[in-house]
């Protein structure tokens, strides 16, 4: 599938900013399911510096630094991504093997995906978490099985509501309440997968959706979304990592179906926050997000038709 996202952030200032420092997340990965066929990235007003690096998770981050006052700062991504399906991946690895493996132990080789194991600031290892993943978790069960059915569950219990959470909402808030946004429940699923003491990582990407019935789509009507990737050590090295969506309650390899977007992975949201910075002066802001994802067909007839009532939460940026 070929598809085109334009993610345009604005922030308003009163009063201005005089100078700062922000980093983007915004360019989508390269991966076996993915290819970025082309990516542009606008910013208003002119940045006096601008690189961009690999941060330690393989993600494309760029810098951009603004020496001049601005009352407004308008940051535009343009990407065209081709995706690929593939064939569901089969796993018979109990879940408990894995674990044990990935348990510090002298004198082991080290295994990369053991720091998803560990707590994050948005995903803290507490009890409830393992309360409330433990039934899925029966003895002797593959990491695929109990990863699908928890994914399953979280579906089933949680409500989506876009105004039941913020961006700072604590993961446990969101599991007391049952209900939140893409988020969110990426955030659940991942402190209770790492509670289990699977290694599980956040992915930050787009998600195409259509108009209800009747309705024509409207530009800057998408938002950015949010899902999980387990880890499972006994697929080919380098494609161990399994994608799950608990909104919609999708899953795939490489990504839970070729309508998403990848754009970055890390541990939590804090580390592939679209847009953050620090900046000096600018008291109070107004933020306005705008995504929109199309799909580019070659006759021109438009999107085709995307999985029914699917959601996907904007993702705004941490200053």
């Amino acid at each position: 599938m070929l598809l085109q996202v334009t993610h345009h952030t604005r922030y308003d200032y009163q009063p201005a900013v005089e100078t700062a420092q922000h980093v983007a997340y915004l360019q989508p990965l390269q991966h076996a399911g993915q290819s970025l066929l082309s990516h542009t990235l606008s910013i208003s007003p002119q940045p006096a510096q601008q690189r961009s690096t690999q941060d330690v998770y393989g993600n494309t981050r760029c810098f951009f630094s603004l020496q001049v006052p601005h009352h407004v700062l308008e940051v535009q991504a343009m990407s065209i991504v081709s995706t690929r399906a593939h064939a569901l991946p089969e796993s018979e690895q109990p879940w408990e093997q894995l674990r044990d493996r990935l348990r510090y132990q002298a004198h082991t080789p080290f295994e990369a995906a053991s720091e998803f194991v560990f707590a994050s600031p948005f995903v803290p290892r507490r009890q409830e978490f393992a309360g409330y993943a433990r039934p899925s978790f029966a003895a002797g069960t593959s990491v695929l099985a109990v990863a699908v059915d928890l994914m399953e569950r979280i579906h089933a219990d949680f409500t989506y509501e876009s105004d039941s959470t913020q961006i700072n909402t604590p993961a446990l808030q969101a599991l007391e309440q049952r209900k939140g946004v893409c988020q969110d429940f990426a955030h659940i699923m991942l402190a209770c997968l790492r509670s289990m003491g699977l290694p599980a990582r956040y992915v930050s990407g787009y998600l195409l959706t259509q108009p209800a019935p009747g309705e024509v789509k409207l530009i800057g009507s998408d938002a950015s979304h949010a899902w999980v990737s387990v880890y499972v050590g006994d697929l080919p090295e380098g494609q161990r990592w399994v994608d799950l969506d608990p909104t919609n309650k999708r899953w795939g390899w490489l990504a839970p179906g070729v309508d998403y977007v990848t754009v970055a992975t890390g541990r939590d949201f804090g580390d592939v926050s679209p847009l953050r910075g620090v900046i000096h002066g600018g008291a109070s802001h107004t933020l306005t997000v705008g995504v929109t994802v199309e799909e580019i067909r070659s006759d021109n007839t438009g999107s085709a038709p995307a999985t029914a009532a699917a959601q996907s939460q904007s993702q705004g940026a941490i200053n």
